[in-house]
């Protein structure tokens, strides 16, 4: 072997070998054939960054808010090639960079204003005692896959950015000179005469040849184009199903019942307020005026505190427990001094609700639902072990399925979208199961998945069907009539651009406007103001008409597919100067809100300019489970800085 490699070295073929490997490093770099990823950032600016745990985060975010907008599940796949992780990667590097540039300006909030800010969110208060709750809000960012840090981060960045735009607003006022510009183009007068032209000025279309349609259906094929279907067979282990043949013994009621007669009783609550008191002669006032049935708040404010009151509410919720023992002994009306854990104390019971407890009898119903309910979802486990172990054992679904004594269910042609061949959706069919099926290959079985309240499933995808454009005889009379329409459309435009071709020739417009059996419109005093859909003319009409010149002529859509406008401008009048000055005035505080939205439009742009941002779509690939596509003009894949 060795002898033959020496040979092969020596020869003819070798040296080319070895001078195209030079060449190679001599163009591309020697480098980059060593190199290792030199940074684990998916964005970089200035000094802030955003890893791929972070990212993954927002990722599965924005995709959930997107997936109940949409009302359907959304792979990982479909959504990268809808380049939702570049809109996602974008959003992030505008956010990060105008966050760095903010705190490279000077503005940072003190860390008492982002504690302040943060325990006024209403999520994180605790209900009994109307106030902010650690736990909460911990447990709330848990929830949301979000740290202490990074939250306080964002509330740090959202106080700063919200008063560098209130100083802004503050300080920007645009000169008059802008403020009168804006007045005179968007009051300036024009006098227009317009004809429309309809489907009676053309002849009509034939319908279309075997030839076109097929040409047509090509043109059209990213909108016709079915999606990828799916055939599926389906095991499901549910315990509704199960419920029905479960029988509920006397003893599961009373196992029920005992185990849940404690929530189930309705405890003794009380109204009452509790006054702290300085010492005990302050005590023995503030009694005898709540004795005398002076208002609680009055009494309180007399006395320099405030009050705690409580409304229909359980010993539990009373904060000081030696206050709450003596408020539950009292009676209605009745007013104690009570030396509590949390100090001197006047107590006073406003209202007394007795509590209630429940009988077996009397609830019997709810527990034997949910005594059935339990032993159906026992019934499930041990079926869907008996499958589980028939799997593990090597068994396919369909023999597993037979071992446990459940029967296979044949689903679709199915799409992601949960629908059939015909857009109708498929029963039998969660959003969960279809993402589960669309993300096995061909002849894949999925484990055991649960979605919850004793429903669970295995799915295997028996068939994939690609994606295709319909046989042409499916679809045949619809596109039909789309060639049709887009034909009558073509030929109206057509028409109309040979009709303003006659007016601009000189021809009288009123006579070339009977020549397709309709009448000339005069539309004086049109202004800019007036534009949109419910203007004398249609959007387009109208903007032809503010773009021409005096006796310019103009052929437009006319706000169908089979309307169009000829139209000509006869007279252009500026606004009278007295209405001028008013309306300068008027406009300028519009006017600063509109430079305001722009120079916050362009922000974004000039701060990724100024921290030199990068970003790395490679890695976010990577973050997804997906393989990144080579990036053209480039090396490494990687965006470019400041983009």
């Amino acid at each position: 072997m060795l002898a033959a490699i020496r040979v092969f070295a020596k020869s003819w073929v070798a040296a080319v070998l070895i001078g195209l490997l030079i060449l190679s490093f001599a163009v591309w770099g020697v480098s980059d054939v060593f190199k290792t990823r030199a940074s684990n950032e998916v964005v970089n600016a200035g000094g802030r960054s955003i890893t791929p745990a972070e990212f993954r985060t927002e990722w599965d975010r924005a995709k959930t808010n997107l997936e109940v907008q949409s009302g359907q599940p959304i792979s990982n796949e479909m959504a990268v090639e809808n380049r939702f992780d570049t809109r996602i990667l974008e959003m992030l590097a505008d956010r990060e960079s105008v966050a760095a540039l903010v705190e490279r300006i000077g503005l940072k909030p003190a860390d008492s204003l982002i504690t302040r800010e943060i325990q006024r969110i209403p999520a994180f208060f605790d209900q009994v005692s109307g106030r902010f709750d650690k736990r909460l809000y911990e447990d709330a960012l848990a929830r949301n896959n979000l740290t202490a840090p990074a939250f306080e981060r964002n509330v740090r960045d959202d106080i700063a950015q919200s008063h560098m735009a209130a100083g802004l607003v503050d300080g920007l006022r645009p000169p008059r000179a802008y403020a009168a510009l804006a007045v005179v183009f968007a009051q300036e007068a024009r006098d227009v005469s317009a004809f429309a032209v309809g489907p009676p000025a053309v002849k009509p279309p034939a319908p279309p040849t075997e030839a076109q349609l097929t040409a047509f259906m090509k043109e059209n094929a990213d909108r016709l184009m079915r999606p990828e279907f799916r055939v599926l067979s389906v095991v499901r282990f549910s315990a509704a199903k199960f419920a029905g043949s479960v029988t509920v013994s006397e003893a599961d009621i009373r196992k029920q019942f005992d185990f849940r007669k404690d929530a189930l009783n309705r405890p003794e609550t009380r109204s009452l307020v509790q006054i702290p008191a300085r010492d005990a002669a302050a005590a023995r006032q503030i009694a005898d005026r709540l004795g005398k049935g002076e208002d609680p708040a009055v009494a309180a404010k007399a006395a320099g505190v405030e009050p705690v009151v409580y409304a229909d509410k359980p010993r539990t919720a009373v904060v000081d427990r030696k206050a709450a023992d003596v408020a539950f002994a009292m009676g209605s009306g009745e007013v104690r001094v009570v030396q509590g854990d949390l100090g001197l104390a006047v107590v006073k019971v406003t209202g007394i609700q007795l509590g209630e407890s429940v009988t077996l009898d009397a609830i019997r119903p709810m527990l034997e639902a949910e005594a059935r309910k339990t032993l159906a979802a026992e019934r499930v486990y041990a079926v869907s072990q008996v499958f589980d172990d028939a799997q593990a054992g090597g068994a396919n679904l369909d023999e597993a399925a037979a071992k446990a004594g459940v029967s296979v269910i044949k689903l679709g042609p199915v799409a992601d979208q949960g629908i059939d061949t015909s857009g109708k959706p498929v029963s039998g069919i969660s959003a969960k199961l279809i993402q589960t099926a669309f993300r096995l290959p061909e002849g894949g079985e999925s484990q055991i998945e649960d979605e919850g309240e004793g429903e669970s499933y295995v799915v295997r995808v028996d068939k994939v069907l690609p994606k295709a454009l319909p046989p042409l005889d499916e679809v045949r009379q619809p596109l039909t009539r789309a060639w049709m329409g887009q034909e009558m459309s073509k030929r109206l435009r057509e028409k109309a651009e040979a009709l303003a071709e006659r007016v601009r020739k000189g021809e009288d417009m009123a006579k070339v406007a009977q020549s397709v059996g309709t009448q000339l419109t005069q539309l004086p005093g049109l202004t800019r103001q007036a534009s949109g859909e419910q203007g004398p003319l249609p959007q387009e009409a109208f903007a032809q008409a503010f773009s021409a010149a005096k006796g310019g002529v103009f052929a437009a859509g006319g706000g169908g597919p089979f309307v169009f406008i000829v139209g000509r401008v006869d007279a252009i009048r500026p606004p009278a100067v007295a209405d001028n000055a008013r309306a300068v005035e008027q406009v300028r505080p519009q006017l600063g809100m509109t430079l305001f939205n722009e120079i916050g439009g362009q922000m974004p742009r000039y701060a990724r300019a100024v921290m030199k941002t990068r970003t790395d779509p490679e890695l976010v690939r990577q973050t997804l489970g997906i393989e990144a596509p080579k990036a053209k003009g480039g090396k490494d894949g990687k965006g470019a800085e400041g983009k």
